[in-house]
């Protein structure tokens, strides 16, 4: 089983090619245009041990949103065509990562019940040109098309680099817990028999 996806998109403010495999190495390539999103996602790929490329075009210089959200949208709507119907997988995902003097904690359900619980001290700081309030744009975004029910907590942190990046390396581990099959789970992972 590959379990691979694959989406492009294509709007007025951006274009976006992107490919995942679940049963990966923690390979590939991110290009977007936003230098800190790739090193953030090239930190999610790495850490989570999925195979990812992404190559995204779009109007960076009015801003980063677009991008941004774009990605969290093709990132989730891989996941969902990479998993197909969910059967044997764990399901729920934990992971708590320290970066220096932060500490993020990531919870995910993958139920197809889409929602985000974002908790962090971060306001409107950047991080060079990059806007961090972004971060919870594209959580949400790819919470949205994913149907993952994502829980971020930031316990504490000082410097803005080392709080997200605790949360892309645990939003990894995490998705990486939840996506594993468990062959001891017989169809998916719900009383319901179904999920959703």
């Amino acid at each position: 089983m590959d379990r691979e996806g694959q989406v492009e998109r294509t709007t007025k403010e951006t274009r976006i090619h992107l490919s995942l495999r679940l049963s990966g190495e923690g390979s590939g390539k991110i290009g977007t245009g936003v230098p800190f999103l790739d090193h953030m996602l090239t930190l999610f790929m790495r850490h989570g041990l999925f195979d990812l490329t992404i190559a995204a075009k779009g109007d960076v210089e009015v801003d980063f949103h677009h991008v941004v959200e774009d990605a969290g949208i093709c990132l989730g709507e891989a996941f969902r065509q990479a998993l197909g119907d969910m059967k044997g997988i764990r399901r729920y995902g934990h992971a708590v990562v320290p970066m220096i003097e932060a500490l993020a904690s990531v919870t995910v359900d993958v139920s197809a019940r889409p929602h985000l619980v974002y908790n962090s001290p971060l306001g409107k700081e950047k991080v060079g040109t990059f806007d961090v309030e972004l971060v919870e744009e594209f959580l949400r975004a790819f919470a949205q098309s994913s149907g993952v029910c994502l829980h971020v907590n930031v316990a504490y942190g000082s410097n803005a680099h080392h709080t997200v990046e605790a949360v892309f390396k645990a939003l990894g581990r995490a998705m990486s817990a939840a996506v594993e099959l468990d062959p001891r789970v017989k169809g998916v992972p719900s009383t319901k028999g179904v999920l959703g």
